[in-house]
């Protein structure tokens, strides 16, 4: 079988790419399969994340192992793409490179038969061209995630202990 994605830059304009891969295939392949549709060169790092229904990012999914103890987390080339994604879960989120934090909204559009002759992962289709830089991203708590009235925000107030640990005598 083959999964077919659109995947969308997350901006006023439309820009997308339709992609299919095969079912079988990594997230590593996925990621690798959008860097050369969208004309990145592969060299920054990149997550995908899982999402719900309504594009509310949840778990991360690295490219490397970036946690503190190696091997505890999953990343992309140990997620198969059919045991993870299917038409009850049919959404995730892709960020490129960090520092520009290009993000793609990736949305499972189709699971066909393979076509005889074809080769996979292939572009499908192509609308619109990447802007010279990402767009800007805004980032917003959700109502009710942050009060600035909260008591743990007084915690410190009046309390000078800070300076027992002798950072200045030790600074170099």
């Amino acid at each position: 079988m083959i999964y077919k994605f659109r995947v969308i830059l997350d901006a006023k304009e439309d820009i997308f790419r339709d992609i299919a891969i095969e079912k079988e295939a990594t997230l590593e392949d996925l990621h690798n399969t959008i860097v050369n549709a969208f004309g990145f060169d592969g060299s920054e790092m990149a997550s995908f994340y899982t999402c719900d229904d309504e594009w509310n990012q949840e778990d991360e999914i690295p490219l490397f192992d970036t946690g503190d103890v190696p091997g505890e987390m999953r990343i992309m080339n140990n997620f198969i793409l059919e045991d993870n994604l299917d038409k009850y879960q049919s959404k995730i989120i892709y960020v490129y490179d960090f520092f520009n934090m290009w993000t793609f909204l990736v949305e499972l559009a189709a699971i066909e038969e393979k076509e005889q002759g074809e080769s996979y992962p292939t572009l499908l289709f192509s609308h619109g061209e990447l802007p010279e830089e990402a767009p800007d991203k805004k980032f917003e708590a959700e109502e009710g995630d942050f009060d600035e009235n909260d008591e743990d925000l007084d915690m410190f107030e009046g309390d000078d202990s800070f300076e027992d640990y002798g950072f200045e005598e030790n600074w170099n």
